[in-house]
């Protein structure tokens, strides 16, 4: 690849690209290369979901040590479950402010500075010495939870809106998934490992160093390896008139007037919410519930992360197949069908008296859950296209939003009743999807595609295959 020269042409990074794209879509792909590393658009894709990844991976590294850390503070129940909305909490506000700053900036520096930010409350989990420390702590290394926006907004700015749900599914999955190899890593392998030749204190207080650098050191390298978009980075795209100035109160503004915003959001709190929360509780749950040690609690907790190595995918992908067959109902259909049957998962899963039969049904359960979080964002491209970025902080926000208020349930109520809460919410919000009407595209039940929209997804209902290795 080389650079375009400048003059009566457009000025563009690149003079060729590896992927097919789409002019009329500013250069976005409509094919998903999974094996190649080029840049602008399969850098960018392998850059999110990586950097998100690791993010989640510090964000939850102390959760499978939960147990050791109230034995070592002698804190309570109440005061791990505390800890647990602090740790969700603290992003809900970067996730509002990142959308806007993503469609002025760009994914890419936000991603970077994020992770380097994160790391450095991590690495000093071995200094907290009290439940309100703890709080705190947690506080600020969720912060980088905010990366998702930026994995979101980064993989919708490469791939046109007809192939966004795969894109956006396998970026957050794969980037999710680092929930559930920060429960097998830190809880099974280094934790163990730290333990032979310290004491189990002096273990957790040392360990969450090594995801610390990690993310720090990715942080760095993302931001010179990546590209803001197809044609450039938005700075450079601003000196030469590729791209406009955007004002980020006005995108942010835009997108939270639309309604269909906020009906997502609440969809998200309770796909992605639940998510967060079985991240915080599964570990504990197991280990008491079923009187595990803490090694083998966070293996098997470890499980519930793991489906997102194909399950968000999985729903994002669907999404788009049943896009290209019946356009946005298609989408809503599949969007109001998972969370319908995630609801009732919920419900089996409180009522599982096993731990052979806990842990199918909780792959099941997962599945179903993360499946419904690549479904919301193969909608959300739709919503208000120039301002992709802020309805993706805003959806965002809600999957963190729903984590406090799940997270205050089972702070306040014992397991089963919290589990019934969050069961017969997730059911609710299923119906919601009756509500959503896009303009130019069909509801669920009201409306027809525009013909923009019938010849935009039947552009992808033919041969070509949009994912390749």
């Amino acid at each position: 690849m080389s650079s375009v020269p400048s003059g009566s042409a457009e000025i563009k990074k690149y003079d060729t690209y590896y992927v097919n794209v789409d002019p009329d879509q500013d250069d976005k792909s409509t094919e998903i290369k999974l094996l190649s590393f080029k840049r602008p658009h399969m850098r960018a894709f392998h850059c999110s979901w990586m950097g998100f990844f690791t993010a989640f991976f510090i964000w939850f590294a102390i959760a499978p040590l939960l147990p050791e850390i109230q034995t070592t503070l002698g804190i309570s129940k109440q005061d791990i479950w505390t800890s647990n909305i602090c740790s969700v909490a603290g992003t809900i506000f970067m996730r509002f402010i990142n959308g806007p700053l993503c469609d002025k900036y760009g994914a890419r520096v936000l991603m970077g500075i994020l992770l380097c930010a994160c790391s450095i409350p991590c690495a000093c989990t071995g200094l907290v010495n009290s439940a309100a420390s703890l709080s705190i702590l947690r506080f600020f290394i969720g912060l980088g939870g905010s990366t998702f926006v930026c994995c979101q907004f980064w993989t919708s700015r490469m791939f046109t809106k007809e192939v966004a749900g795969t894109a956006n599914a396998l970026v957050g999955g794969w980037g999710n998934l680092g929930g559930g190899v920060t429960q097998l890593v830190m809880g099974a392998v280094l934790f163990p490992l730290f333990k032979l030749g310290m004491s189990a204190e002096k273990a957790w207080r040392t360990v969450c160093i090594v995801p610390a650098c990690v993310g720090f050191f990715l942080g760095a390298i993302i931001t010179r390896i990546s590209d803001d978009a197809p044609k450039g980075n938005y700075a450079d795209m601003k000196k030469n008139g590729t791209m406009p100035e955007v004002s980020a109160s006005a995108s942010f503004r835009s997108g939270a007037m639309n309604v269909n915003t906020w009906i997502l959001f609440l969809q998200y709190a309770c796909c992605f919410g639940v998510e967060l929360t079985m991240n915080n509780a599964a570990a504990s749950y197991f280990r008491t519930t079923f009187e595990l040690t803490t090694e083998s609690a966070a293996a098997i907790a470890s499980i519930f992360g793991w489906m997102n190595l194909f399950a968000r995918g999985v729903g994002g992908f669907v999404s788009d197949k049943l896009n290209a067959k019946m356009g946005m109902r298609g989408r809503l259909i599949w969007q109001g069908a998972l969370l319908v049957v995630e609801g009732v998962m919920v419900f089996i899963f409180a009522n599982s008296t096993s731990l052979a039969g806990s842990i199918v049904i909780m792959v099941f359960f997962s599945s179903v859950v993360q499946s419904a979080e690549g479904s919301t964002y193969g909608i959300v491209p739709y919503v208000n296209p120039p301002v992709t970025g802020s309805i993706a902080g805003i959806v965002g926000a809600g999957g963190n939003c729903g984590a406090v208020g799940f997270g205050l349930g089972f702070r306040q109520l014992d397991t089963k009743p919290a589990f019934y809460l969050m069961a017969g919410t997730i059911c609710a919000s299923g119906l919601l999807t009756m509500f959503i009407c896009i303009k130019g595209h069909a509801g669920l039940f009201t409306g027809e595609d525009s013909a923009e929209a019938i010849a935009s997804y039947k552009k992808t209902a033919g041969p070509a295959q949009t994912l390749q290795v």
